[in-house]
């Protein structure tokens, strides 16, 4: 088993969406972090991410604890580049795989980004193509987002579906704006909040201490992101390919 150091790293990463981040927490807290906001280029741009915050590891000397996954659902090919790359980590460091619900994640990124007040209820929503999103319902108590709907693929065709309590409830995220023009009551959108692995620390290590959500070596192989739907192949536009 790697040597464990006497503060806990984690090495997070999040590709879930357009965006690609990957970022390095000690203890919860963020000491290095990276994002590229340019549309489909995870693939190029995390194996950058991991050698630069590697370097910045070892410049610490710092021992590995776990790395921490925004598992989905999003983006098909988004999750398994980050799922590969994360498990490939593991086996590497011979270290524990933490998924996170990349719901969870946006709560966090929100959360680090604005001030909320008790009883708000947030729902995170992830664009899952033509009027559907990926979303589930929290509620802040306690300074806490708490789940109360699991996640789940939702049309968007009635404000009944997705306003929750008399409550304010904050929609944000890639599919918040598809609902933007069926809400009005109760209804608060903020822009441009994207999940970050920067913020996935504190998560981190919650779930660290819950060893059931956690994977080891023993199911590793068998780990898979959360894609919650089937992925469907388009047929390719490109002359030649059939």
């Amino acid at each position: 088993m790697h040597a464990k150091s006497a503060k806990m790293t984690v090495f997070s990463i999040e590709t879930s969406t357009r965006v690609c981040s990957a970022a390095l927490s000690v203890d919860g807290q963020t000491i290095a972090s990276r994002m590229n906001r340019e549309d489909s280029n995870h693939a190029r741009f995390l194996s950058i991410f991991v050698n630069e915050l590697l370097d910045e590891l070892n410049a610490q000397s710092l021992s590995l604890d776990a790395v921490a996954l925004s598992e989905g659902p999003g983006s098909y090919t988004g999750l398994r580049i980050g799922a590969s790359t994360a498990k490939g980590l593991c086996y590497g460091y011979d270290i524990p795989l933490i998924p996170i619900a990349t719901t969870e994640v946006l709560c966090a990124s929100l959360m680090a980004k604005k001030e909320l007040q008790d009883g708000d209820y947030l729902l995170p929503m992830i664009d899952a193509r033509r009027m559907e999103v990926y979303t589930a319902l929290y509620q802040l108590q306690n300074g806490q987002f708490v789940l109360e709907n699991d996640i789940a693929a939702k049309v968007i065709d009635s404000a009944e579906a997705l306003v929750y309590g008399n409550g304010r409830n904050v929609f944000f995220g890639d599919g918040a704006a598809k609902c933007k023009d069926i809400l009005s009551q109760n209804a608060d959108f903020i822009d441009a909040i994207v999940p970050d692995a920067a913020d996935m620390g504190l998560l981190a290590l919650r779930h660290l201490q819950d060893k059931r959500t956690c994977r080891t070596a023993t199911d590793l192989a068998y780990y898979e992101p959360f894609y919650l739907k089937e992925f469907i192949a388009a047929q390719s536009h490109v002359k030649g390919l059939v």
